[in-house]
């Protein structure tokens, strides 16, 4: 059934030349319909990323928005929640007349999952919206909601016909992640959903691939021919992938605790970020081709044959973060006082590749770390010859280009120059692109990106089933290595993790570069 389900083709402007850079791409006529709206994501990110879309311009005039629920909430009481949560987290200045003119196409369908009789309320608002809003049969569902509830949301879909489409209409389904918690659980996944929505109309959200600068690592390498000549196993000594978080799990226990930061970040972020750093150049940048790259580095990655010397887990304790003492994961209210839940991950991957073969890529993740920051860096061997004094180069490590993905979106390049004076000198200094100095206009919020390529049906920044499943096939040995484990061992909040991640790459000659 999966296979027949509606036309996915693109809304196309007859007088819009696609060559012309000059005007944004803009959606056709279609609404949003998000389950979950109540929850977190919604509020800080979703709800907002539709108000800003709208402030930019780029919904169309025949847009619905339709949240289901189950407050008995009326259109009137959502939209004036919606309101609330735009005015507080959205990212361009709030104004009245773009608010005004988006109030007027929201819904609100009060429901259980588990109630077809809802269902078939959506099924007549989405009509209404065809109807009234001009919406034209385009409908996305952005499933906002537990992994658990994908099954029966799809299933109510189907049967209440909201995922079937008109002919020249589309239907299409937007997942959160985490996609299944590990290989089994993700296939039955795609089995559920793909017998509902067929593969082009499934778009698997991961927000990261939505920021600029992960946009900007393609730009980096294959509109320059500075860097592509030397982005292989010649040059690079190792490269080291970056998400660390100053938080700790906030109110997040129930969904934390017992998935952890490998599985939270780890299988998704980095391992996509590993990909685009280490694909080969595509023919094109369209969808089909962009993902077999892609495949083709998550297939080609092997583990070390002894993890205990090259995984490192932790779980954060009590310390200080910033002026602010905080306490200990087992202290987080609604986790076990035994919980074995890793709060840091670290990992060694390698690349069988001509490429990349011998060049380690080391992944990490965790929260109450020094710092909140995202960041790719390709770390450089030395240079072969060093025609100086000994003590005229003691300051100076090796070049890297560090690409930053969040907070400060940007990329370094850190090479070695000489200090001015008459002895001969060398030390590290940093050259520093970033987009807040360099372009006129702030970068989108990933979602608004991410939301925007889904109502134009443009799929090259979502993972494919094939992707999703290639990432469990790389993590489930590490989660079945650690289960063998005892308590992950305890770095202090504020730090950078256990000691034992610093072994891991003191074993092979590194350290981790300090954000």
């Amino acid at each position: 059934m999966g296979n027949t389900v509606g036309n996915t083709a693109a809304y196309s402007n007859p007088l819009r030349d696609s060559r012309d850079l000059r005007l944004p791409r803009v959606a056709g006529p279609c609404s949003l319909v998000i389950f979950g709206v109540t929850g977190d994501l919604a509020k800080r990110k979703l709800l907002p990323a539709v108000y800003d879309l709208a402030n930019r311009g780029l919904l169309p005039a025949g847009f619905g928005l339709v949240g289901f629920g189950r407050r008995p909430w009326s259109n009137e009481e959502f939209a004036n929640y919606a309101e609330e949560q735009v005015r507080a987290h959205c990212r361009t200045p709030f104004n009245e007349n773009t608010w005004g003119h988006l109030r007027e196409s929201i819904r609100f369908v009060q429901g259980e999952f588990h109630d077809s009789e809802a269902f078939t309320r959506l099924s007549d608002t989405v009509s209404e919206l065809d109807r009234d809003r001009g919406t034209r049969g385009n409908h996305a569902f952005y499933m906002a909601v537990p992994p658990r509830d994908f099954p029966v949301v799809s299933k109510q879909l189907a049967a209440s016909g909201l995922s079937h489409s008109t002919e020249g209409a589309w239907r299409r389904v937007i997942i959160e992640k985490p996609f299944g918690h590990d290989l089994e659980s993700a296939k039955e996944l795609a089995r559920v959903v793909g017998e509902v929505f067929s593969p082009e109309s499934v778009f698997r959200i991961d927000h990261y691939l939505g920021k600029e600068t992960v946009q900007n690592l393609l730009a980096l390498r294959f509109a320059n021919m500075m860097f592509e000549p030397v982005w292989n196993a010649n040059y690079v000594s190792h490269v080291q992938i970056t998400m660390a978080e100053d938080l700790g799990i906030g109110g997040r226990a129930g969904y934390y605790d017992g998935i952890g930061a490998a599985r939270d970040v780890i299988q998704n972020h980095l391992l996509q970020l590993m990909a685009l750093t280490a694909m080969e150049e595509p023919v094109s940048f369209a969808a089909s081709d962009l993902r077999a790259e892609k495949t083709k580095v998550l297939s080609a990655v092997h583990l070390p044959k002894d993890l205990s010397l090259h995984t490192a887990r932790g779980q954060y304790a009590e310390g200080w973060q910033g002026s602010e003492k905080v306490i200990g994961y087992l202290d987080e209210h609604g986790i076990s006082p035994d919980s074995t839940t890793e709060t840091y991950a670290a990992i060694r991957l390698d690349v069988d590749t001509r490429r990349w073969a011998g060049v380690p890529f080391y992944l990490r993740t965790g929260k109450r770390l020094g710092k909140r920051v995202t960041e790719i860096a390709v770390q450089f061997k030395r240079a072969p010859h060093l025609p100086f004094e000994t003590t005229a180069t003691r300051e100076l490590g090796a070049n890297a280009v560090v690409i930053r993905v969040q907070p400060d979106e940007g990329v370094t390049l850190r090479f070695g120059a000489k200090v001015p004076g008459t002895a001969m000198e060398v030390r590290d200094v940093s050259m520093d692109f970033s987009y807040g100095s360099s372009f006129t206009e702030s970068s989108p919020e990933a979602y608004e990106r991410l939301i925007l390529d889904v109502l134009l049906g443009d799929p090259p920044l979502f993972p494919t089933t094939k992707e999703v499943e290639l990432s469990w096939k790389i993590l489930d040995p590490i989660e079945e290595f650690w289960s063998t484990l005892g308590q992950p061992a305890p770095y202090r909040a504020g730090t950078w993790g256990p000691k034992e991640a610093d072994d891991m790459l003191a074993r092979d000659g590194h350290h981790w570069r300090m954000p």
